[in-house]
C-alpha cells in the first residue's frame, strides 16, 4: 500500500512538472511558468500564451517576498507595474508599453508618501515631473520633452523661498528669478542657450547690491554696492586690487587705478560675497586679505631674503605667503602660461 502511495505521489509530481515551464514545438513558452535560482528560490511566476506574458506576473526577492507585480492587459506588451520593498511597501507604480515606461509614474518612500510623479512617452521623459516632500508639499516642478527639460521650471528654496525659470531643449532660456521666504527678490538674470547673457543682479534684503553684465557665459562687468561715510557708491570689481577687514565694523578696499583707499561700513563677509570668487583669492588667511588675481605678479624676496608676494599696485602692507598661498600663486602662473600658448 505504501509503495502505491509513493508511486502515485511521484506520478503527480512528474505530471505537475510537465504541466508548467512548457515550450512548444516553435520554441515559445506556454502555460504556467515558475523560474527559480540555483537554491530553489522563486525568481518569477506567471503565465505565457505563445511566448507572451499574460495576466499577472510576480517577481520575488530571494527571501520569497514580492518584489514586482506586472499585470498585463495586452499580452507581452502593455502592463501595469508595481514595485515593492522587502517589507511590502509600495515603491513605484506605473505602466509599461513594450518594456518602456509610458504615461504617468508615481514613486513613494517607505512610509507610503508620494515623493515624485513623472510622465513618460515610450521610455523617455515627456511631460510634468513633480517632486514632493514628506508633508506632501511640492518641492520642484519641471517639464520635459524628448528626455530634455523643456518648459517652465520651479523649485522651492528653504521653507518658503523659490526659484523659477524656463528651459528650451534642455538649456535655460530667458529670465531666472529667485525669491526668499519673505517674497523678496534674491537674484534675477537672463540666460541664452544655457549661459548667462545680459543683465544679472543680486539683492540683499530687497536692495540690489551686485549688478553684472554677461556675454554668453563670460563675465563682462560686475559692480558692487559699497556703503561709505559719504553715502553709497557703485564700484567695479575690476577696479579693486585688495580688501580686508579693518577694526570691528569696517572694510578697507584698495583700488587698482591710483591706489586710493576707500573705507566701507559693510562687513568683510558681505564684500567677499559681492565680489565673487572668479577673480579674487585670499592671500593672507590670518589677516583675511583678499586680492584680485590680476594684482598678483608673483613671488619675490625682501631685503632679508624672505619670500614675499609681488603685488601690483604695491599695497601699504607686506604679505609673507604660507605654503597654501605659494601653491595658489604657482597655479595662477601656470594658467597664465597656458593662456599665452
Amino acid at each position: 500500500m505504501k509503495l502505491k502511495i509513493i508511486a502515485l505521489a511521484m506520478l503527480c509530481m512528474a505530471f505537475a512538472a510537465n504541466a508548467q515551464n512548457r515550450i512548444d514545438n516553435q520554441g515559445r513558452r506556454q502555460g504556467h511558468w515558475i523560474k527559480t535560482d540555483k537554491d530553489g528560490s522563486r525568481i518569477f511566476e506567471g503565465d505565457f500564451v505563445d511566448g507572451k506574458e499574460t495576466g499577472t506576473f510576480n517577481y520575488y526577492y530571494p527571501d520569497g517576498t514580492l518584489k514586482i507585480r506586472n499585470t498585463f492587459t495586452v499580452p507581452g506588451r502593455y502592463c501595469t507595474h508595481e514595485a515593492y520593498d522587502q517589507k511590502g511597501h509600495l515603491l513605484a507604480s506605473g505602466f509599461y508599453n513594450q518594456k518602456n515606461r509610458d504615461g504617468e509614474w508615481k514613486f513613494y518612500n517607505a512610509e507610503g508618501k508620494l515623493i515624485k510623479s513623472a510622465s513618460y512617452k515610450m521610455g523617455v521623459k515627456d511631460g510634468a515631473h513633480i517632486i514632493y516632500d514628506r508633508n506632501g508639499d511640492t518641492v520642484e516642478v519641471a517639464y520635459w520633452q524628448d528626455n530634455r527639460r523643456h518648459g517652465r521650471w520651479w523649485k522651492r528654496i528653504g521653507e518658503k523661498g523659490h526659484i523659477s525659470g524656463r528651459y528650451e531643449k534642455g538649456l535655460m532660456q530667458g529670465r531666472l528669478a529667485e525669491y526668499d521666504g519673505e517674497g523678496r527678490l534674491v537674484r534675477e538674470g537672463n540666460y541664452k542657450d544655457g549661459a548667462k547673457h545680459g543683465a544679472y543682479r543680486h539683492y540683499e534684503n530687497g536692495t540690489c547690491t551686485v549688478d553684472e553684465m554677461w556675454q554668453e557665459g563670460t563675465l563682462a562687468e560686475r559692480k558692487i554696492l559699497i556703503h561709505t561715510a559719504n553715502g553709497t557708491v557703485w564700484q567695479s570689481i575690476f577696479g579693486i586690487a585688495y580688501f580686508m577687514p579693518k577694526g570691528q565694523n569696517g572694510t578697507t578696499i584698495y583700488l587698482n587705478d591710483d591706489g586710493a583707499k576707500l573705507a566701507s561700513s559693510d562687513a568683510f563677509e558681505s564684500i567677499s560675497e559681492r565680489v565673487g570668487h572668479e577673480n579674487f583669492v585670499i592671500i593672507d588667511r590670518k589677516a583675511r586679505v583678499m586680492a584680485n588675481t590680476g594684482s598678483i605678479a608673483g613671488i619675490t624676496k625682501d631685503a632679508d631674503g624672505r619670500e614675499t608676494l609681488d603685488l601690483q599696485p604695491r599695497p601699504p602692507f607686506t604679505i609673507f605667503p604660507d605654503e597654501e598661498c605659494i601653491k595658489m600663486v604657482r597655479s595662477l602662473q601656470r594658467v597664465d602660461e597656458l593662456d599665452e600658448q
